[in-house]
């Protein structure tokens, strides 16, 4: 047995014993793999309502997140909570569940010393003692509603204990603190949300509650009585819903609630040890793989609103990302098929039920629509992340689900995007802005659309004056893929045609696009000759969808693998370190290292049969990150030169990114 899953098994078995009836303590956390606990520092404190300097621990779907308190923090409870449907996201708790503790015989405050405090995957636990007691707190999610609080007290000797529990929170302009029978609510200014706080105890309820500014306090009906060596617990349960007027959140089974979480967990990291790369040994690849999970299951967030299916955020550390990106989410299924299915399917979904009738799919949609950017789509990865789904599940039902959706996707592209119908693609717009158009690309403000300009195709369609390289690869890739689905769906003639116009858009893009004096793929500026002659990852994407030549292969994985150009200390840089214009800390996409392109890579090399040159530059990729492999998030894009990660911590295509990179599975 690896190491590293052994207290996912104690702590299971301990929550399944408790489900059957037998009596058992809390896992002793001593005895817990150090690489399992606080793979990401949770610990903070809000200084301001829209503090995010520090990580959140989010599950399950959840709208509202908490952190462990700052290591010196020696009171009881956690941090928050924080409500990312709230506005763009703010603190709405400064501190949730503390506790207040009486010794009924001497009728004296019992003052608890900190133990210890972790984040695990799936909760967040403290632990405490008193003389003759030791007390635990582990903050769980049940479900994207509830978040529990488990509150057990041993004692080594029998005792009744008045227990409270309390806490304080944010003073936000208008939010209303109130009472409604054994329940604290908070409500808030402009908004239909509202938090609910309840305690109680097995046949104990809450029967005196406190509100004083921005504290409250609920104090159980009667003494808890303590039998020697024996655990009693108090459960504490704080639901957020985001409309009062439509959601009605079902009761949790607090009997089976901490059960079916570690079941949950267990579910996703079955298949944690799988994790791999040649010349990295085992346990950081496990590592950085379980971080990974760790990201998008934080960045989880259930269907509310006008989402009508989960999703993933593409970073909950950024304000502007409060909803879900079309790019971002095939890549976040793709790597949720390996061990979150579900989760997979839905994030395809969410995107797909805004597809318009002519085929699009809107850049990102949001909790309310209105807000939904239809300005331009993202680059073509959906059938890729299908696929995946497909092959991690088996799932045929899904496939058939999707196919038709995924093919009016993919002929969009052709009547929205294709300026002189020659079959190659250009990135564009729907308003004609060059802005929109840069951003269809994913690759915003990328060197080589800095002379374009913009056509129009028809009413609400406009293209670049450059036919992209990456664009087309992906759409070739896409007919290979749907060939492949349509052959799963016994729709042969389907499959036939796919792969005939694979073959011509093949020939077509290596007639066209590839440069043998530079070795390299470029965009093509329409009714010209000339290509725009920028080195960018842009370039190794026939590779990675297998359009390139052998011959061409050879020549590109040359410039990859050249240290002036892409083999940079943390390797694949968004432009070539030679170009004057590579600005790798604040260029954005004009040097920095995103984790998806570099994954790209990497496969591309492998692909072609390059295996060694790939592992050595994914090792890179794992080993010269910033504090990947210890504590700190995984960023939005990471320094070539350095490997300090910069933009949005927290980010989710990089988890995916690096998920692939590791799982020996993933294609």
């Amino acid at each position: 047995m690896r190491p590293i899953i052994q207290p996912l098994i104690v702590a299971m078995a301990w929550a399944l014993a408790v489900a059957g009836g037998v009596h058992a303590q809390p896992t002793d956390l001593a005895s817990d793999d150090a690489r399992y606990l606080d793979v990401l520092d949770l610990h903070g404190s809000p200084k301001t309502p829209t503090d995010r300097s520090f990580n959140i621990f989010f599950d399950a779907g959840s709208w509202h997140g908490y952190s462990l308190p700052p290591a010196n923090d020696a009171g009881t409870g956690f941090t928050g909570p924080f409500v990312h449907s709230l506005g763009d996201g703010q603190w709405v708790g400064a501190r949730f569940a503390q506790l207040a503790l009486k010794d009924v015989a001497s009728e004296q405050a019992m003052a608890l010393a900190p133990v210890d405090g972790h984040a695990a995957p799936g909760y967040l636990v403290r632990r405490f003692s008193a003389p003759g007691l030791s007390v635990r707190q582990t903050l769980f999610f049940a479900n994207s509603w509830h978040a529990m609080v488990r509150i057990e007290l041993t004692s080594t000797r029998a005792q009744d204990i008045e227990l409270a529990v309390q806490g304080r929170v944010m003073p936000l302009p208008q939010a209303r603190l109130a009472q409604d029978g054994d329940v604290v609510t908070q409500s808030f200014a402009n908004s239909n949300s509202r938090l609910s706080t309840r305690v109680h105890a097995d046949g104990i309820n809450a029967s005196h509650i406190t509100l004083s500014g921005t504290d409250y306090r609920i104090a159980l009906g009667q003494p808890l009585h303590l039998k020697p060596n024996q655990t009693v617990t108090v459960l504490v349960d704080q639901t957020l819903v985001y409309d009062v007027h439509s959601d009605a959140p079902a009761p949790v089974d607090e009997a089976t609630a901490w059960t079916q979480n570690r079941e949950r967990w267990g579910g996703y990291l079955a298949s944690l040890t799988s994790s791999h790369l040649q010349g990295l040994p085992d346990e950081v690849a496990q590592r950085v793989s379980l971080k990974a999970r760790l990201t998008l299951l934080g960045n989880w967030r259930a269907a509310r609103g006008d989402l009508h299916h989960d999703g993933v955020i593409p970073s909950y550390s950024n304000p502007d990302f409060n909803g879900f990106w079309a790019w971002d989410s095939w890549k976040h299924a793709a790597a949720l098929a390996h061990f979150a299915p579900a989760l997979a399917r839905d994030q395809m979904r969410a995107m797909f039920d805004y597809q318009a009738a002519d085929g699009m799919i809107p850049d990102c949609i949001y909790l309310l629509k209105a807000n939904d950017n239809w300005r331009d789509t993202k680059p073509p990865l959906a059938v890729w992340a299908t696929l995946e789904i497909y092959r991690a599940t088996g799932d045929k039902a899904f496939v058939a689900e999707m196919y038709d959706k995924l093919a009016r996707y993919h002929r969009w592209w052709s009547t929205a995007r294709d300026h002189d119908h020659n079959s190659l693609a250009e990135y564009g717009s729907t308003d004609g802005t060059r802005i929109a158009a840069a951003w269809e690309s994913g690759m915003d403000n990328a060197v080589r659309f800095d002379g374009a300009v913009m056509l129009k195709n028809g009413e609400g369609a406009w293209s670049l004056d450059q036919e992209s390289v990456d664009l087309n690869a992906y759409l070739y890739k896409e007919k290979l893929d749907l060939a492949e689905l349509a052959g799963i769906l016994g729709k042969t003639q389907d499959q036939q045609t796919w792969l005939k116009e694979a073959e011509a858009l093949k020939v077509a893009i290596n007639g066209r696009m590839f440069d043998k004096s530079r070795g390299y793929f470029f965009d093509a500026r329409l009714g010209r000759d000339d290509l725009v002659q920028v080195y960018g990852p842009e370039g190794w994407m026939p590779l990675w969808a297998g359009v390139a030549t052998p011959e061409q292969a050879s020549a590109v994985s040359r410039v990859m693998l050249d240290p002036d150009k892409f083999a940079t200390f943390m390797p694949f840089p968004t432009l070539a370190r030679d170009d004057p214009r590579f600005s790798p800390i604040k260029g954005y996409w004009r040097g920095p290292v995103w984790l998806d392109q570099a994954y790209f890579g990497v496969e591309a090399l492998r692909r072609y049969g390059y295996a060694q040159q790939a592992d050595e530059m994914a090792r890179r990729l794992v080993l010269s990150a910033h504090g990947l492999t210890q504590d700190a998030p995984m960023y939005e894009n990471y320094d070539p030169l350095s490997g300090h990660g910069y933009q949005s911590p927290n980010f989710s295509w990089s988890a995916a990114s690096y998920l692939l990179l590791l799982d020996p599975a993933a294609k």
